[in-house]
């Protein structure tokens, strides 16, 4: 639904037109069609195409880029909020599960944004928890270990070949000890240089992504956390999987 102000249209979304954009996102984000700033171009028109025959609504890219700003943001304080002892997530009616009015307080205390989500109802926090909770950063281009430099002994010029054999071969030697010594200060220079850390994802992170799997109780939960934050890979392995598969996978990992 869209309303016109001036010269600009807004567009209401309705839940109907979240869970038809949604559907779409989570299909695509399990295929790795994430785009530098954004999606792939496909995945826009597949959205389009999706709301359009679901919601008889017509749908723009820029209308999809901001409401993928509104979900990253839910899913920003939300995700925040549950990896803090005394929340959860309440799957049935779509908002926190709070301990105690003075777990919110203290909570809010110290972070103001969070405010209004004490009884805000966010829906399809399944899809926007599995779209929004993997890393994307990936280490692309990043060096993992610390380049040798070879400086080639310089080359002696035709008026060379005059000189006498003795000298010729003496003038070589040093040009070639000068090269092993550019060589060998280069490596100096470059060990001293800090190697990048690997990517390693916060604890709170794992936690928040444990605490939205539905139906998975709290031994089985501590369990995997314990192994999840000292393996990076299975951690990642986890954020592969779509939602309804990852309790599964979790209580097999537990058993292994």
């Amino acid at each position: 639904m869209a309303a016109a102000k001036g010269k600009r249209v807004y567009l209401t979304w309705t839940d109907e037109m979240d869970t038809a954009l949604l559907a779409v996102l989570v299909e695509h984000h399990n295929n790795g069609d994430h785009a530098q700033n954004g999606w792939k171009p496909h995945v826009y028109n597949a959205a389009i195409r999706n709301v359009r025959e679901k919601c008889s609504v017509e749908i723009t890219k820029d209308n999809i880029a901001s409401r993928c700003k509104t979900f990253d943001k839910h899913y920003e304080i939300i995700s925040k909020i549950l990896s803090q002892s005394g929340f959860g997530w309440d799957w049935e009616n779509d908002k926190l599960l709070i301990d105690s009015a003075d777990v919110w307080n203290r909570y809010v205390e110290a972070n103001k944004a969070a405010a209004c989500y004490k009884t805000k109802v966010v829906k399809n926090w399944d899809a926007i928890s599995t779209i929004y909770s993997k890393d994307h950063a990936n280490g692309d281009g990043a060096q993992t270990g610390v380049e040798s430099a070879q400086v080639p002994p310089e080359q002696v010029d035709d008026a060379s070949s005059e000189l006498p054999q003795k000298r010729q071969r003496t003038g070589e030697a040093i040009l070639t000890m000068l090269g092993d010594m550019k060589a060998s200060f280069s490596d100096v220079l470059k060990s001293t240089e800090p190697l990048p850390l690997p990517q390693v994802t916060p604890p709170a992170e794992i936690l928040a992504v444990l605490q939205v799997i539905p139906d998975l109780n709290r031994c089985d939960m501590l369990k995997s956390y314990g192994k999840l934050i000292l393996n990076e890979r299975l951690f990642q392995a986890l954020m592969e999987l779509p939602m309804d598969m990852r309790k599964e996978w979790i209580l097999l990992l537990n058993d292994s």
